[in-house]
């Protein structure tokens, strides 16, 4: 029961997230990560999933928890950034830390009151 739950909220939270553009503004893209994932609808599709992820563990941590997984997103930034352009980096780079934030998504469920 809690995965079709988790499933159906992630569908619902990621639907609107289809339409939208890269976690960042691609026409101020700049480096060779951020131009080959505003290149890529995959990519984007994940950068997108990724902030959302990111922004649903971050407002449901405590202080402490909440700085630790910004240090976390930083490094990681940091990571894809040395991708460069290589797209095949960027996809394992995005699914590392999808599967990290998924982790934490979960862990909401297990704690939640339901």
């Amino acid at each position: 029961m809690k995965k079709i739950l988790i499933g159906l909220v992630l569908a619902a939270a990621l639907a609107p997230a289809a339409a939208q553009a890269a976690s960042f503004d691609c026409d101020r893209a700049r480096a060779a990560d951020e131009k080959a994932i505003c290149a890529s609808r995959p990519l984007n599709d994940k950068d997108v999933r990724m902030a959302l992820l990111y922004e649903i563990n971050r407002k449901t941590l405590a202080m402490g928890g909440r700085g630790t997984l910004e240090d976390a997103q930083h490094q990681w930034l940091r990571e894809r950034r040395s991708c460069g352009a290589r797209r095949a980096c960027l996809d394992r780079a995005y699914d590392r830390r999808l599967d990290e934030l998924q982790r934490g998504l979960e862990r909401i469920y297990r704690n939640g009151p339901f």
